[in-house]
């Protein structure tokens, strides 16, 4: 039996530039990082497999460079890691990403059975929490999405138990195995690679799939597969704030001097 986790190799966003001109994401110089929930994701399985002695591997889509955010993961911990790079994939949005990892997750299936595919709750970059549950639904798994902790694991009946963090609330939620989980930052705290498993890491094997491995329609994944296109990305343009009255006004005058300015700007009309 085995865990798959899904990483996703994103931009360190407190260093992103866009390009005025093109209106995308300045590349050249960008150092990239394991997406923060993913990182969760990661230590989450390396959990269970020291406590059930399940096998892990991590899968990721990206370019040729991505091999070495899946190298940081066998640093960690991980079994074996899978990178899906090929031309085709490239412009994939959350629907042919899902399909493609899917695809993935399904051959590797075939090798040795798949229970949980863990997966963070979303990525830095994206925000769009589609992709976990997009691969469920492709393969037919229960999906259990904002889990901060996992209660129990039945390997013998193929159950897990987890608790759910909602707004103001938690759930207890029990499913059958295979199933997809989508853990939130609380669900743990990562640890750190040893020295050792960082100079392994170095000469770990990174398998990689390209389309000709997946076989899939082209049509269905990359650009050309994907509903959703990207125009253009821009930073929100701030303008200047303005100061009304002296900040000594009496709350009655400085709610009139308030309204007036509002007025005077046609954001407000008698």
């Amino acid at each position: 039996m085995q865990i798959v986790v899904c990483v996703k190799q994103v931009p360190d966003t407190t260093q992103v530039k866009v390009d005025p001109n093109t209106g995308t994401l300045i590349r050249e110089g960008v150092p990239f990082i394991i997406n923060p929930f993913d990182t969760h994701a990661v230590e989450e399985s390396l959990r269970l497999k020291d406590a059930y002695g399940l096998k892990v591997t991590a899968i990721s889509m990206g370019p040729p460079s991505a091999d070495e955010t899946l190298r940081k993961t066998v640093a960690l911990g991980i079994d074996e890691v899978v990178l899906l790079s090929d031309r085709a994939f490239a412009g994939a949005d959350t629907w042919a990403t899902s399909a493609a990892l899917a695809e993935a997750i399904r051959r590797l299936a075939q090798k040795e059975e798949v229970i949980i595919v863990m997966c963070g709750k979303q990525t830095i970059d994206g925000d769009t929490a589609q992709v976990g549950p997009g691969i469920a639904s492709r393969l037919h798994y229960y999906q259990l999405t904002l889990v901060d902790r996992i209660d129990d694991l039945d390997l013998k009946a193929k159950r897990i138990r987890v608790r759910r963090k909602l707004e103001g609330r938690h759930e207890i939620v029990e499913a059958p195995l295979p199933a997809m989980l989508a853990v939130v930052r609380e669900i743990n705290h990562c640890r750190y690679p040893t020295v050792p498993r960082r100079m392994m890491a170095e000469d770990a094997e990174v398998t990689l799939w390209d389309n000709n491995v997946l076989q899939m329609d082209p049509s269905t994944i990359g650009l050309k597969g994907s509903p959703t296109q990207v125009r253009k990305i821009f930073s929100p343009e701030r303008v200047k704030g303005e100061i009304v009255g002296d900040g000594l006004n009496a709350p009655e005058e400085a709610a009139n001097l308030l309204v007036d300015a509002m007025i005077e700007k046609n954001f407000l009309s008698l």
